[in-house]
């Protein structure tokens, strides 16, 4: 089996698994565009921790962790398999780079996760293992624990990082799906493209000096599973943008390969 890249994907509001839209499209492809994964490590934007945590729960519960949207929604069951024996092995490479993590045996797929995979893989017939991200710690923090990550790739294990290049819940609630795309959002996502682009992986893990970036990432946990997935890319290798689209005219919806 060939080095699955390292993804990155924005999952957008919870009704990207029930709208029809570019990106629920793409989402729909891309699982197309590699080979199948023996297995997926989903860093969920929607796992904050304040320390490291990698969930081991054999069958992992389907979180409908949002409120207020569409009956429907709440009905969806992502029945992945989780993989003790996997979340062992990502506790044990963080730990090598002297990165303490626990394991947590409850812990279920939140919408972060199960948004992609439910479009990418359908059949929910591989096994997942949620991590963590931290937002007390840095950027160069969550580059390392990717850097941690990255033999897995050899593995048959894909990473995939799901959060949100910009996500400012205050401006998305006063907005329409169609909505102009704002000024101060497009400027943050064509600086996250600009740097990807150079491999300027230094600059990204100082995200937070970027143009706008306080606007966009308000807190910044949907950013995290950005630089987890950098730091599990094979240094100085080209970068690939897969996608990008804009909903509400403030959430960026771009995704990313680490190869």
């Amino acid at each position: 089996m060939s080095s699955l890249p390292a993804l990155f994907v924005s999952h957008g509001a919870p009704t990207m698994a029930i709208e029809d839209t570019p990106t629920r499209r793409f989402l729909e492809g891309l699982g197309r565009e590699f080979e199948k994964p023996k297995a997926i490590v989903a860093v969920s934007s929607h796992w904050s921790a304040a320390t490291p945590v990698i969930g081991g729960a054999p069958t992992p519960k389907t979180l409908h962790d949002f409120h207020g949207f569409p009956q429907e929604l709440y009905g969806i069951d992502y029945p992945a398999q989780g993989n003790l024996e996997l979340a062992k092995r990502v506790q044990a490479l963080l730990k090598d780079r002297g990165v303490e993590a626990a394991l947590d045996s409850q812990r279920g797929l939140d919408h972060a996760v199960w948004t992609p995979l439910r479009l990418m893989y359908p059949s929910a017939d591989i096994p997942v293992v949620p991590l963590a991200v931290l937002p007390g710690e840095s950027g160069a923090f969550h580059y390392r624990m990717g850097e941690a990550l990255r033999p897995l790739r050899d593995e048959g294990v894909l990473i995939l990082a799901s959060g949100g290049i910009t996500h400012n819940l205050r401006e998305y609630m006063i907005r329409q799906p169609d909505s102009e795309i704002a000024s101060w959002a497009a400027a943050f996502s064509d600086w996250v493209l600009e740097q990807f682009t150079s491999r300027h992986d230094g600059a990204l893990m100082e995200w937070e000096t970027a143009p706008q970036a306080r606007r966009n990432h308000p807190t910044p946990e949907h950013f995290l599973p950005f630089l987890v997935a950098l730091g599990a890319a094979t240094p100085n290798l080209p970068a690939r943008c897969l996608h990008r689209a804009f909903g509400w005219g403030v959430l960026a919806l771009d995704a990313y390969a680490f190869d």
